[in-house]
């Protein structure tokens, strides 16, 4: 019988995945205000430019967001209502804007500057997805997998796993480079990106190894 020659071909391995022709990075968040609330920031960090420098190498397509504070008047009831919860205020009157744009707090962190050439994206929601041009950046570019690396896994980095899936990209989630604010939390994300099985599911290290090979 002859083969379906109208089926993709799919690598077979994590490291096929993470080919710089079909796949880019996204360093998700980390951001100054953010990085300084989490637990073990400092290991995210150092994977987290492990993966860039490889990524760069590589001649890899590098994309960044930071999550950003609306002014409040342009906070509507889900904006005032995540903030709340996040700051513990009771009111919207007490809500802050840590990540006001220009603010230290909404800044990517110096570890992890940006490149003049590299993608940067201001977003309102947890999905990477979500308002930005991401997704018409990746098609436009001939891409289909995002390789993702940041903070949360439990807040942002599991809805931008599922958006990237609906719109037809192949999540590659570094999971190692990946932080949390919750232990249990992050492992219950990754606990379900594997059971739906969405995302394909590597570390820093390997995404290095990869880059590596991919251009010896």
């Amino acid at each position: 019988m002859s083969a379906d020659h109208s089926l993709p071909t799919l690598p077979a391995t994590f490291e096929g995945w993470c080919d710089p022709r079909r796949t880019a990075l996204l360093v998700y968040d980390m951001q100054v205000g953010i990085c300084r609330q989490v637990p073990g920031a400092a290991a995210i960090v150092e994977r987290c430019r492990a993966a860039l420098e490889a990524a760069r190498a590589a001649g890899m397509r590098v994309a960044f967001t930071r999550h950003l504070s609306s002014p409040k008047r342009w906070m509507g009831a889900t904006q005032l209502r995540t903030a709340m919860a996040w700051q513990h205020a009771a009111t919207p009157e007490g809500v802050k804007l840590p990540f006001a744009r220009g603010a230290a707090a909404w800044e990517i962190i110096p570890e992890l500057a940006p490149r003049d050439d590299e993608l940067v994206l201001d977003k309102l929601s947890m999905s990477a997805f979500e308002g930005t041009p991401l997704a018409f950046a990746l098609r436009d570019c001939g891409l289909t997998g995002l390789a993702i690396a940041g903070i949360a896994l439990e807040i942002g980095i599991e809805p931008t796993v599922r958006h990237a899936t609906d719109l037809g990209f192949v999540p590659i989630v570094l999971a190692d480079a990946c932080g949390h604010g919750r232990a249990e939390a992050g492992e219950r994300a990754l606990e379900t990106m594997r059971f739906v099985g969405e995302a394909v599911i590597g570390d820093a290290d390997g995404f290095v190894r990869a880059l590596a090979r991919a251009t010896s």
